[in-house]
């Protein structure tokens, strides 16, 4: 019997930040059981400054959206981020089925499943490790993005995805040194007679957008600044691409370029740092990433970094039992 016999569609439950809508909203439709509902909480103090610690009339902390929801709970709702945590927790205590992603920074045990990179420490009974972070990236999405963006096909080829978000803590990088990228992926472009397919993120700085436009201008190109530039071509710029250079501080948009295809380089990687160094280490002895920065020889078969479907298989077996 299938799984969606028995089970609703999920509930999602984020404080609607970019990165962790994408997660919940990945392993919501992996699980396969319907349209996921989405709920985006509007925290209120001391709730939110506690978050994921308990306390009483934790229902109405989040908003009124949540505390209708609380009144009503799902049969499973999947959440991701500190906020999302503590709203899980009441949700549990009214009888749902809760599955955490990233660590809610207290023990596990408040959650039914708690999925955290292998990056990360936390480890118990009730804990999915997985390499890098769900997301969407798999053969049919790449499709839909190509016939979304089919215009793409008539840039010339080899076509060199960029993808740049911002320095953190974790990959604190300089602009001038982030230009130099630019300019070396711009060099190797003119010199192969390809194009670039290149996309930034409300994280990086304003002034490389428009160092980012001036170092290819000269060359066939799409370039997606996140600002008056139309619909996010993201999907179709990994779906048409022949290779990736991804910048060294976003776990997200690494996983999303390793879960393609196509060779992948991490720009400035010696500048990454704790948990994002570690990610990088075994992404390479995985064999998913260049060894030397953009050398894009290949030996074989590319095996996609796919572990969203993987997840979900867990969590229906753990969760949902037929």
């Amino acid at each position: 019997m299938p799984y969606v016999k028995r089970w609703s569609p999920p509930w999602t439950i984020t404080d609607g930040r970019a990165g962790n809508v994408r997660q919940a909203v990945a392993l919501a439709s992996a699980l396969k059981l319907g349209a996921h509902r989405p709920l985006v909480l509007s925290p209120r103090a001391p709730w939110r400054w506690l978050a994921p610690r308990w306390l009483p009339g934790m229902a109405q902390g989040y908003g009124e959206a949540f505390a209708a929801l609380a009144a009503t709970p799902p049969s499973l709702a999947i959440g991701c981020g500190r906020q999302a945590a503590g709203a899980l927790r009441e949700l549990r205590r009214h009888g749902s089925k809760v599955v955490q992603i990233l660590d809610p920074r207290i023990g596990a045990r408040h959650w039914d499943l708690v999925v955290v990179p292998e990056h990360d420490a936390l480890r118990g009974g009730n804990v999915l490790t997985l390499l890098g972070s769900l997301n969407p990236v798999n053969d049919d999405w790449l499709a839909c993005g190509r016939a979304a963006f089919a215009s793409f096909s008539e840039l010339p080829g080899p076509r060199t995805a960029l993808l740049v978000g911002g320095p953190t803590p974790h990959a604190p990088w300089h602009e001038p040194d982030m230009v130099q990228v630019f300019q070396q992926v711009a060099a190797q472009v003119r010199a192969e007679g390809g194009s670039l397919l290149a996309t930034t993120s409300r994280r990086t700085p304003a002034a490389l957008v428009g160092a980012l436009r001036s170092a290819f201008d000269d060359i066939p190109h799409v370039i997606w600044g996140d600002g008056g530039d139309g619909v996010n071509p993201y999907a179709g710029l990994l779906g048409w691409a022949n290779r990736v250079v991804v910048s060294p501080d976003s776990v997200n948009l690494l996983s999303e370029a390793c879960a393609t295809r196509m060779p992948v380089a991490v720009a400035l990687a010696a500048q990454a740092q704790g948990r994002m160094a570690r990610f990088q280490q075994a992404l390479r002895e995985r064999g998913r990433l260049q060894t030397r920065w953009l050398d894009w020889h290949t030996d074989g078969r590319i095996e996609p970094l796919r572990e969203t479907a993987r997840i979900a298989a867990q969590v229906r077996e753990r969760l949902l039992p037929v």
